[in-house]
């Protein structure tokens, strides 16, 4: 019985990125399918801030595309992403200072406004159901993330790994598609990475996701397929275990097979 591969959410097609005389990126090609977890990974300077850059319309390549659902995206900027249905989470957290994290985590909600942002921005029409809505909504994403008891609470206030957990609250409420997730684990302790592995197990059922990250234990753990970058080039692609087994991937990060798959 033959199965058929979903087409992919996203799909990046010969990216090159050139800054001056400097090559960033060089035909450098990915994709996504729904429920599936992408990892792109590499060595410092490898390129993989500058492809999440241009997959998510922050710089534009000099050649190559990025693609929605089989649609070439020509102009798009990242405040087009929410609209798309794509999330993003950036290597900062973000928050916003003078709101508490339940409020943050309602702005990633407003897209699903009913009454539309005019009537969020005068308080009139849909306003008061749309925001009893979306309150209940920031709530439970919240609750989901073991952050439900800092609610109420300013980000300033909060440990770091629970303002994480904030920041992913706020990514995933609107229920994207996509979620980029550039460097989620930077700065977790141990505990804080387990939940975090666990949470993006789970969005499998939800959405895709694409995930940057330097923490090679958990891009081995959650990841289906795995993107590896060096030097702005594609040397390696495929499944975790034969990731750990390429010398090519060991040999760009630190000369040492038995390295790869390493924190770090």
């Amino acid at each position: 019985m033959t199965t058929t591969t979903p087409a992919p959410l996203l799909a990046a097609e010969g990216i090159t990125v050139r800054f001056g005389g400097l090559t960033a990126l060089e035909d450098v090609g990915l994709s996504v399918t729904p429920g599936s977890v992408v990892g792109l990974i590499g060595p410092n300077g490898a390129g993989k801030t500058t492809l999440f850059n241009a997959v998510s319309g922050v710089i534009r390549p000099q050649r190559g595309t990025v693609s929605w659902k089989g649609r070439v995206l020509r102009r798009h900027r990242p405040h087009h992403l929410a609209d798309l249905g794509i999330a993003r989470t950036l290597q900062g957290l973000n928050l916003f200072p003078g709101l508490s994290a339940l409020d943050n985590v309602m702005v990633g909600a407003d897209r699903l406004a009913r009454g539309g942002p005019l009537a969020m921005l005068t308080g009139l029409g849909r306003y008061h159901s749309d925001e009893r809505r979306l309150r209940e909504r920031a709530m439970a994403a919240l609750e989901e993330f073991g952050a439900a008891h800092a609610a109420r609470a300013m980000p300033g206030t909060l440990p770091f790994g629970v303002q994480k957990r904030v920041a992913l609250a706020r990514a995933v409420v609107a229920e994207p598609e996509l979620l980029l997730l550039d460097e989620p684990a930077s700065g977790l302790s141990g505990e804080d990475m387990d939940a975090l592995a666990a949470a993006i197990r789970s969005f499998r059922s939800r959405m895709g996701v694409l995930l940057v990250e330097h923490h090679m234990d958990l891009v081995m753990a959650v990841c289906d397929h795995i993107v590896v970058l060096n030097f702005g080039e594609v040397i390696a692609t495929g499944p975790p275990e034969r990731i750990q087994s390429d010398p090519a991937v060991a040999e760009a990060y630190l000369g040492d097979t038995e390295e790869v798959g390493a924190d770090g």
